[in-house]
């Protein structure tokens, strides 16, 4: 498993009121192998950046997070769930093609780069300089981009249902040669193993420290997984696809997780429990 970061640590552990009790924050770093000083170096750095306001001092100080930094928290509600669906059935491919070609020019470089990366997280593929493409109807996503960068005079979209990517014109042919289908099975591969190993150990009665430990290594693998997922639907990608085996296991050991937190534990296994609540 990749290693977790201090920070990671410290969000993952805000609870439903925006606060953290140091004194978990300390337990819950300790088993995963974080040291005190890296724990209290991550706190430091996070007030003088203003993520957090500390009230007390050691491990009985208690830590608010900033209304900015709760914002940031809570898992893309709308893609798991459109994840989910594909999954089972509810969201097949219409065949059609969604396409962005953007020309900003290089005075606008940074609003050229954020456009860029925006089109990539929501699943988009370059076939050409300035040109990407996805299987989803992004157009919502992509003109709000577009509207916060201010570059709409430089985009141009369009759908199509007749698209060739070099000599290829099968739609899962496409599909493979655009996406990173190898890297991004992997690290579903790795969602998979752990969400098992995870299911064993909830099998013994854990203490809360390791119940908390569990569901912040799960929900930080799920991340790891789904954000260079570009949710291709069924009929695109090889089938069994892991992806779907993945978030099957990860749902399942999620809801036993769920199920054995208190009113102390963190407010992500509240809030991946309402996301995958609604799943078909």
């Amino acid at each position: 498993m990749n290693e977790i970061s201090t920070r990671v640590l410290l969000e993952s552990m805000v609870r439903a009121d925006a606060t953290i009790d140091t004194g978990d924050l300390y337990a819950v770093g300790n088993a995963l192998g974080m040291t005190d000083q890296q724990v209290r170096l991550c706190i430091r750095r996070a007030v003088t950046e203003g993520q957090f306001t500390q009230e007390g001092r050691g491990r009985r100080a208690l830590l608010r997070a900033s209304a900015a930094l709760r914002k940031t928290l809570d898992p893309d509600v709308e893609f798991v769930r459109y994840a989910y669906e594909q999954d089972g059935g509810h969201a097949p491919w219409d065949g059609r093609w969604h396409l962005v070609a953007f020309a900003i020019p290089e005075s606008l470089r940074p609003a050229r780069d954020a456009m860029r990366d925006g089109i990539v997280r929501l699943g988009g593929a370059p076939i050409q300089g300035g040109l990407y493409v996805s299987a989803n109807p992004w157009e919502p996503h992509v003109t709000t981009l577009v509207a916060e960068l201010d570059v709409a005079q430089y985009v141009s979209q369009l759908t199509t249902t007749d698209l060739t990517v070099g000599e290829h014109t099968a739609p899962q042919q496409i599909a493979a040669r655009l996406w990173p289908l190898d890297d991004i099975a992997a690290r579903h591969h790795r969602l998979l193993e752990l969400s098992r190993t995870c299911d064993a150990a909830l099998r013994d009665h854990l203490p809360g420290t390791e119940r908390v430990r569990i569901g912040i290594e799960l929900a930080i693998e799920f991340t790891r997984a789904m954000e260079p997922d570009p949710l291709l639907a069924p009929e695109l990608l090889p089938q069994p696809w892991i992806g779907a085996t993945a978030r099957a296991a990860f749902a399942h050991c999620w809801a036993r997780l769920s199920a054995l937190a208190d009113a102390t534990a963190p407010a992500l296994f509240t809030r991946y429990h309402d996301t995958l609540a609604g799943r078909p």
